[in-house]
Formats: structure tokens, C-alpha cells, sequence
């Protein structure tokens, strides 16, 4: 078994086996606080970890959001959107929206598991779906909403190296997130704090 089988094996042990039930809204406590309280319901949403198959080891599936989109344009994020009401749940809506954007084929995932839920400062609650893809052809970005797709070996995502920290200050209000470059992207914000959560759940050094 190969060093990437071995490590996908342990993290469905720490996987959700199931999406993790919405925490009651008073429970919340967003990734960074805006300055005024929310005056409706988090969004639920969900985004795709995609572990892809390659010949030279797995990798991780990125998405650079179109310039031409009103929020969070020419971002790096993970395939994903907003639960919508026909959607079964988050992994049919992280599967759909995956479809959408880069044109995977959702018979060409398997569902791992789940993370827990994100909450972030512009009242999304997003659910990371983990799955590993085998493809059976090439990812095609969706020009309506991304720009390029690229992918990061995983050995890279699991090395502590590759992280450094973001000052950043919203509001008036300094903080600090993670960043990983590579490859002249750069990954920042939610990406990169879920991708630094998913490398600390593979190594066992957190626990769904």
C-alpha cells in the first residue's frame, strides 16, 4: 500500500461519516467578527477536498474564481457553493457545484467523509466534503466562474513548510490566517484555514 492509500485510510477513520448537524445559531462563532451582528440565518454551503489520483501520488484540487465575479473574485477556493434546496445535502451540493465549475464527473468521486462545519465572517456555514477522485478526463474550468484550475500535491499540503502566516485587518481589526504559495498561486483566507484544518485531521493532530 502506498504512503497516500496509508494516509487516506487513517483519515476516513477521522472523517464525519455523516454531515455534521448545524450548531444552533447562538453557538456561532465566526472566523473573523463583522462589525455589525448578522440580521438573518447562516447560508449553509459546501466545498469539495478533492484528493485526485494521479500516477505521481494524489493531489489536491483548486479553483481560481473568475475576475468577472462580484464576491471573492480572482481568489483561489475549493469547488463549492450553496446548499440549495434541491440538494439532498452537502456532499450532492459540493458534487453538483464541482460539476459546474470544473466538470468533474460526480462518478468519478468517492465520498471519504466530512469535516466539521466553517463559519465565516460573511455568514456562510460551510461543510468540506472529502473525497478522493479518480478522473476520467480533464478538468475544464467553467468561464462564468473560474478562471484556472491547478493542483497541489498533497506531500506538499501535509508538510508544516508550506504554510506561513497572513496578517490581515478587516474592520479595523488585525488577524492572521494561513497562506501557502505555490506554483505563483497563492491560497489564503477560508481555503487556506480549511486546507491547514484537513492537513492536521490527516495527521491526526485534531479530530472531527
Amino acid at each position: 500500500m502506498s504512503s497516500d492509500s496509508i494516509i487516506i485510510e487513517r483519515l476516513i477513520a477521522r472523517l464525519l461519516s455523516t454531515a455534521p448537524v448545524a450548531p444552533s445559531a447562538d453557538s456561532l462563532v465566526p472566523d473573523w467578527a463583522p462589525p455589525r451582528p448578522f440580521e438573518r440565518p447562516p447560508v449553509p454551503a459546501a466545498v469539495l477536498i478533492g484528493l485526485v489520483k494521479r500516477p505521481e501520488g494524489h493531489t489536491i484540487l483548486y479553483t481560481e474564481r473568475s475576475p468577472d465575479l462580484r464576491a471573492h473574485s480572482g481568489q483561489v477556493a475549493f469547488p463549492g457553493g450553496k446548499i440549495d434546496g434541491a440538494d439532498a445535502g452537502a456532499a450532492e451540493a459540493a458534487l453538483r457545484e464541482a460539476n459546474e465549475e470544473v466538470g468533474m464527473a460526480p462518478a468519478d468521486v468517492r465520498v471519504l467523509g466530512y469535516m466539521p462545519t466553517y463559519y465565516t465572517g460573511t455568514n456562510y456555514l460551510i461543510t468540506p466534503v472529502v473525497a478522493e477522485v479518480t478522473p476520467s478526463g480533464p478538468f475544464v474550468p467553467n468561464p462564468g466562474e473560474v478562471h484556472s484550475v491547478f493542483e497541489v500535491p498533497l506531500h506538499r499540503i501535509l508538510d508544516a513548510d508550506a504554510y506561513v502566516r497572513l496578517r490581515l485587518k478587516r474592520g479595523g481589526e488585525e488577524l492572521t490566517s494561513w497562506q501557502i504559495d505555490h506554483d505563483g498561486h497563492k491560497i489564503w483566507g477560508i481555503t487556506a484555514n480549511l486546507t491547514r484544518q484537513f492537513r492536521e485531521l490527516a495527521l491526526g493532530e485534531i479530530s472531527a
